[in-house]
């Protein structure tokens, strides 16, 4: 039997209006301290942002925003100061309590016997897509 690995995952949202409340998922972000694994996947889909009243900020601006949080997923020089952080503190980072507009939920564990690329794969699939 193949061996589980632990993991944590977080919904990124977007929240055009903090103080409302009010969301969409737009991402999922998936960490794996011993598979040593760090990423998250996005799609800002331009109908829903439409859904809400007023948007102070263009789809391109939330996508800036969000390639900056793969850099730092992916560590290194590119990512910054927090970039250069280890995988765990990189994790913590993104998934810190925040009052802008690209949040995310509270952090989930879970165990996989998959790949962990598979894993957020599929989370994305579920809540995102």
């Amino acid at each position: 039997m193949q061996d589980k690995h632990v993991y944590e995952y977080a919904v990124i949202r977007f929240m055009p209006k903090v103080e409302r409340e009010e969301f969409i998922n737009i991402g999922v972000i998936l960490f794996s301290k011993p598979l040593k694994f760090l990423d998250l996947r996005y799609k800002v889909i331009e109908k829903r942002l439409n859904a809400f009243d007023v948007i102070d900020i263009e789809k391109s601006e939330i996508e800036a925003y969000l390639n900056t949080w793969k850099l730092i997923c992916e560590g290194g020089a590119k990512g910054g100061v927090i970039g250069e952080q280890d995988l765990p503190s990189r994790f913590r980072w993104l998934t810190a309590t925040r009052s802008t507009m690209i949040q995310s939920s509270k952090v989930h564990p879970g165990l996989c016997i998959e790949e962990p690329d598979a894993v957020l794969e599929r989370l994305f699939e579920k809540y995102v897509l």
